[in-house]
């Protein structure tokens, strides 16, 4: 059951987005409310698993990953579950979607340079069950990976989205 949310958990989730290691006291501060409404909302988002933790946002770039690319990997379907772990053990795959079209799992790469990105992506191939990738490298990436703005639109516009 998905959990309901209001604009003033929307604006909790900001405020966490921004600066993920802001003290609760602050963020009560920050938003006019008491303490104990922060952490009740803080328990409840966390608790309804709406909200899986605090990560800092690293800039691959800056620790030297300036390549990053998607890879479409068509494989046999009965060893999805083996190359998903296979995968899983390769420090440079920052996540991994099942698909649906030519392409059974799409995974995004980070790579130092092309040279890496290519060997990277013959480990992929020797995985047994791998049958075919497509590479398409990022050339920019103009919208990183964000959520609050989908967010707001459900705390202003109940319902479907």
């Amino acid at each position: 059951m998905p959990i309901k949310i209001d604009a003033l958990d929307a604006a909790l989730l900001a405020e966490l987005a921004a600066d993920p290691r802001a003290p609760i006291l602050e963020l009560a501060q920050r938003l006019g409310i008491a303490r104990n409404t922060v952490q009740a909302r803080m328990k409840r988002l966390e608790s309804s698993g709406a909200v899986r933790g605090y990560p800092p946002a690293v800039d691959l770039q800056a620790l030297g990953f300036a390549v990053h690319a998607l890879l479409g990997v068509e494989l046999d379907q009965n060893k999805m579950n083996s190359i998903v772990e296979d995968l899983r053990g390769f420090p440079n795959v920052l996540e991994v979607h099942a698909t649906t079209g030519r392409s059974d799992l799409l995974v995004r790469i980070a790579a130092q340079s092309q040279q890496d990105l290519l060997e990277i992506i013959q480990n992929v191939h020797a995985i047994p069950g791998v049958k075919h990738t497509e590479t398409m490298l990022a050339l920019a990436t103009p919208i990183e990976y964000r959520c609050l703005p989908l967010v707001e639109h459900l705390t202003k516009h109940p319902g479907p989205a």
